[in-house]
């Protein structure tokens, strides 16, 4: 008579050998992502420190090695393996969405490299990547939030400020236009503006504005490119304005006032490659 075998699982323990084979991970990985929480041993011998890891456990490690093939970081890797099925999806949607939107301000901002290097400014391919147009704008009040930032912080400054401003908005009709962010001095790595950020408004006649900062910017022609969201990100944005800047050089005219970006799209909404602002310079006489 054979033996009763003992009874089966439903969720074995492996050895590390196993699993390591069959998730196709190395050891020294598999140290890491102990190491790191995200794929912690079921069971270790307190004695030796050998470990093993239940079977159920392989899809982790699958997930693991499928997301780290996106190059997506440890930190967002954990993210995703510890959250709900839909959460962790919304989760790497939104990571590649970044990726996309990183990939093509970098595509741009190497094509304006290239063109820059293979001939004089004049001849570096400016007019060719970017349509440069001529309008008038009327004067137009505004509410208004100014700060020094520097490049790091400007985008959620940007944001931020407009989300306020756009509330602050609400009691006089809402947004009357496209906002505004303008740079009345440089922003980079090492200098802070000031950047102020504009929301258009129609004020009616008698309207309370003691709790709000409201001024008139004045009307004007500009120039001005239009971009995608992917050309947005800094520094890739430098060249729509270096291409604004040439063109006015090359008509002869000069900047009359601080360069703005004007923001006439919903941001959320937009795809990487949607238009959704114009790098302005207000063109003097």
């Amino acid at each position: 008579m054979q033996p009763t075998p003992p009874p089966r699982t439903e969720d074995p323990l492996l050895s590390i050998g196993v699993f390591a084979r069959r998730s196709r991970l190395s050891h020294k990985a598999l140290r890491l992502y102990d190491r790191q929480g995200l794929l912690v041993p079921a069971d270790v011998d307190p004695a030796s420190g050998y470990r093993r890891y239940r079977e159920s456990q392989l899809a982790t490690a699958r997930l693991i090695v499928q997301l780290r093939r996106l190059d997506m970081p440890l930190a967002a890797v954990a993210a995703v393996a510890a959250a709900p099925a839909t959460e962790a999806a919304a989760l790497v949607r939104a990571y590649w969405d970044g990726v996309e939107r990183e990939f093509a301000g970098r595509r741009w901002l190497a094509l304006h490299l290239s063109a820059q290097l293979s001939g004089s400014p004049s001849e570096a391919g400016d007019s060719k990547m970017f349509t440069i147009e001529v309008r008038d704008v009327p004067a137009q009040q505004v509410l208004t939030e100014q700060r020094h930032v520097t490049a790091a912080d400007l985008p959620r400054f940007i944001g931020e400020a407009m989300g306020r401003l756009i509330a602050a908005a609400e009691p006089f009709g809402g947004m009357a236009g496209p906002g505004l962010a303008i740079y009345h001095g440089e922003v980079n790595e090492d200098s802070d503006g000031p950047v102020e950020i504009c929301i258009p408004v129609a004020v009616p006649p008698g309207a309370d504005t003691t709790r709000v900062a409201l001024r008139e910017e004045p009307a004007h022609r500009e120039a001005y490119t239009r971009i995608s969201k992917a050309q947005v990100a800094f520094p890739q944005i430098l060249s729509a304005y270096d291409a604004v800047s040439h063109w006015l050089t090359a008509e002869g005219s000069r900047a009359s006032d601080s360069p703005r970006e004007v923001y006439f799209a919903d941001w959320d909404a937009a795809g990487p490659e949607d238009p959704v602002c114009d790098i302005a310079f207000p063109i003097g006489e």
